[in-house]
């Protein structure tokens, strides 16, 4: 137990100094402990520093070039993947050596997607799809056959996506009930993968009072606590199941640019309560759907992560 009592004492030490003293001593200083078997150890003479993305953009590096989310060969299944969140996930996926299967409502844009993503080398199963037709659970499992199997599964497709928040037939089927489906038909898949990840996309309009009550906002709630216990229910299993909460999103076509048109008065508001001062893009939120999926998170299961820009007020315990 003494090389124990040393590491404790050596970072108590180290917690005396003001920080940026602690990054010198931890960058230059070798520091020395005894091991178990009595001999000497020492930590190495200099620390790895792990760059910010704006220090990597400044040093001609990309983050996907120092950090390997271990994706490569993976398998995922994203549902409503042509524009916005998704759109943006399928791209870092594919970018990260994943093969990806998509569907969406518009020909071109799967069309366009499908282009896109064949560059990146892997696989791309993309059709066109709505989730109002039948034959979802089937789409799925033709696309899980297209691709090999079935690592990772993201239903992202929305009634926000029709611009039906309101309608509560509409939120139920295409937000609660096509995931729950695609769940189902999915887990055999990312049980045979024995590493099986699921994030379902909820939003920061289940979490706080959002405008007006609507069928998007209590359905979205819904899927949250489905997530967690969900968690618990497949972990057995070997398959995460973590939850993904953006807040409001801006992008070209989007829902909020719409609103910006429209509905001036509520987009300024909106844009005012914003912590950050702007919106948040769509690949910022895809960055952390892509982390949470992947290998590099494969401890993390049954949470919900905001992403909003500070437009929440709430503490999140």
């Amino acid at each position: 137990m003494s090389h124990y009592f040393q590491l404790l004492g050596m970072v108590i030490y180290i917690s005396m100094f003001p920080i940026g003293n602690v990054h010198h001593l931890l960058s230059s200083s070798t520091l020395h402990w005894t091991g178990q078997d009595g001999r000497a150890r020492r930590t190495p003479s200099k620390m790895h520093r792990c760059k910010s993305p704006d220090g990597l953009r400044k040093s001609g590096q990309k983050v996907e070039d120092v950090v390997d989310l271990g994706l490569k060969g993976s398998k995922v299944i994203l549902t409503g993947g042509s524009r916005g969140i998704g759109r943006a996930a399928l791209e870092i996926f594919a970018r990260e050596g994943a093969d990806v299967a998509f569907f969406s409502r518009n020909k071109d844009q799967v069309d366009e997607t499908v282009a896109a993503l064949s560059k990146h080398g892997g696989k791309v199963f993309g059709e066109t799809f709505d989730l109002n037709d039948e034959g979802y659970a089937e789409w799925l499992q033709r696309a899980a056959d297209a691709l090999g199997g079935c690592d990772i599964f993201v239903p992202g497709a929305s009634a926000s996506g029709s611009q039906a928040t309101g309608d509560w037939d509409v939120s139920f089927n295409f937000d609660v009930m096509a995931t729950v489906r695609g769940c189902e038909t999915l887990e055999p898949y990312l049980e045979a993968s024995g590493r099986g990840s699921i994030i379902i996309m909820s939003s920061t309009a289940a979490v706080e009072t959002f405008i007006v009550p609507q069928a998007f906002n209590a359905m979205k709630a819904a899927l949250i606590t489905y997530a967690k216990q969900l968690s618990q229910a497949l972990a057995a299993k070997k398959i995460r199941v973590n939850t993904v909460s953006p807040g409001p999103v801006s992008f070209p076509g989007g829902n909020w640019e719409t609103i910006k048109s429209a509905v001036p008065e509520l987009y300024s508001k909106t844009l005012s309560e914003i912590a950050l001062g702007r919106f948040p893009e769509p690949e910022e939120v895809a960055r952390t759907i892509v982390f949470l999926a992947s290998p590099a998170s494969s401890a993390t299961t049954g949470t919900n992560v905001i992403i909003d820009g500070g437009y929440t007020k709430r503490v999140q315990f």
